[in-house]
């Protein structure tokens, strides 16, 4: 008998038309329509993780965010305050991991959450309950000793016990071949029919697919391509490559943020390095505010992205889908507080920086309280506090010396290329880069741009489609600078 793990499959009934050559819709159940939504719960830096696990040295670029990830990886912890700080950057955690873990194909690849307390076993005590998210990354704030002893969580909130993680039972939905997702009801199945033009019932012919995980996979890395990837899976060409077509359109700050920035929000000041001859942005020096702003693009989750840019990424499919979840009726077709969670989903515990200049928010940690029996060797956590035992965690977690919420050390600066690939400052990389250019220092000049949420959303959404985030980011702002005389 094999002990090899089988995969799990699921199917979805397609329409076709007559020809076989296009999806008009497909019939996903509530098991199928979870999934698809958990794309929503995606950190950016897990999807690029999740590409090249599964696709190897054919994983698909995101634009500018590859290029940001291997920046970061390659980028020295002596640059961070912490080594966890780092970690978490590279890995960062999907906030919605507790319900992803109920799906029936659970692309959160990463390891559930453990804790960890004091290495130092006289330390850990009712008065210093302290405990970490990450293993052997952090110090004990008491002892100063690594956070390094694994501590269980016993008497854990039970889960949804019919098995429910986003999507009510039964219901089960529509998908167009534009990627929008209606609820399988009576009236919104014949207004689709009508939405797709179906006049006569021989026009369409169904088929059953099934679907695993290469086909959950194709279609993640579909919607942020902007293909027809219904199609793919339905006609089974997984093997198409589809990068990004679409051209970086101007962003224009949303009515609702406007009216919350003031000309003396929060900005931050890069120096920009432009090339006089064409007035092509090269690279720009930053402090660790801007660089520590660029690398929490990764934590921000795909819902998050699309909430931000207000359903307008400049890649369709996820647009159309994103919009269709933003106009469900989440209290008649989704678990309670399901739709708030997908479309604005939060920052996992511990991850919102002082430099973060979005208007998101974390999630607040895990109340939890520290139990010991001295005369056993025993501890554990729980959510529950007894009556005359437990003490409230103390979490620890990534700061600067001042005590504030950070990850990259400071004071430093660096360099950072219109892909978003950060280095260290230094002037032979500097030189290097130019004469690599085969650019004059004549013909460079610098410019001290002020940066604040508008050009901040402008790069996030540069940063998917293209490999000069920065330039399109910062055009406007360039455009303002005076004329200088050569």
């Amino acid at each position: 008998m094999s002990t090899a793990k089988e995969e799990v499959t699921l199917s979805l009934t397609a329409m076709i038309n007559k020809e076989k050559t296009n999806v008009l819709f497909a019939l996903v159940d509530n098991n199928l329509a979870d999934i698809f939504l958990s794309y929503l719960a995606l950190p950016m830096g897990l999807i690029i993780q999740l590409l090249k696990q599964h696709y190897g040295d054919e994983a698909p670029n995101m634009g500018s965010l590859n290029s940001l990830y291997n920046g970061l990886a390659n980028l020295d912890s002596a640059y961070f305050w912490t080594e966890a700080g780092k970690l978490m950057l590279l890995n960062p955690k999907n906030s919605l991991e507790k319900e992803c873990s109920k799906l029936k194909i659970n692309l959160n690849k990463t390891q559930p959450t453990k804790y960890f307390t004091c290495g130092y076993w006289p330390c850990s005590g009712y008065r210093n309950a302290n405990a970490s998210m990450y293993h052997n990354t952090n110090k004990c704030p008491s002892c100063g000793s690594l956070m390094n002893r694994e501590i269980d969580v016993v008497g854990k909130n039970s889960t949804h016990g019919d098995g429910e993680v986003f999507v009510v039972k039964p219901i089960s939905f529509l998908i167009t071949h534009d990627m929008k997702m209606l609820p399988n009801v009576t009236g919104s199945i014949f207004e689709s029919i009508k939405y797709l033009g179906i006049t006569d019932a021989d026009e369409a012919e169904a088929r059953s697919v099934v679907i695993g995980l290469d086909e959950v996979m194709h279609l993640l890395k579909g919607l942020l391509s902007s293909q027809a990837t219904l199609a793919d899976i339905v006609f089974k060409k997984l093997h198409m490559h589809h990068s990004p077509t679409t051209k970086f359109e101007s962003f224009n700050l949303p009515p609702e943020m406007k009216k919350g920035t003031t000309s003396s929000s929060k900005k931050m000041k890069v120096n920009a390095m432009v090339q006089k001859s064409n007035n092509k942005l090269l690279f720009v020096q930053a402090k660790e505010e801007f660089v520590e702003f660029l690398f929490s693009l990764l934590t921000i989750p795909l819902g998050q992205v699309e909430s931000l840019l207000g359903g307008d990424t400049s890649l369709g499919e996820i647009d159309n889908f994103y919009r269709s979840i933003v106009n469900l009726d989440g209290d008649r077709y989704l678990t309670l507080g399901a739709k708030g969670m997908l479309i604005k989903p939060k920052l996992p515990p511990k991850y919102l920086s002082k430099y973060q200049i979005f208007p998101i928010s974390e999630q607040k940690a895990p109340d939890l309280y520290y139990y010991i029996r001295y005369y056993k060797g025993i501890e554990h956590l729980s959510p529950y506090k007894s009556e005359d035992e437990g003490t409230l965690v103390s979490w620890v977690y990534s700061k600067n010396l001042q005590g504030e919420v950070s990850f990259v050390k400071g004071p430093g600066m660096f360099m950072v290329t219109d892909d978003l690939t950060v280095t260290p400052l230094c002037m032979v990389s500097t030189l290097s880069t130019l004469k690599e250019r085969k650019i004059t220092l004549s013909d460079v000049e610098e410019l001290e741009l002020d940066i604040g949420l508008e050009e901040c959303l402008s790069i996030l959404k540069s940063s998917l489609i293209s490999s000069n985030s920065l330039t399109n980011g910062l055009i406007h702002v360039l455009k303002k600078q005076p004329k200088q005389e050569h």
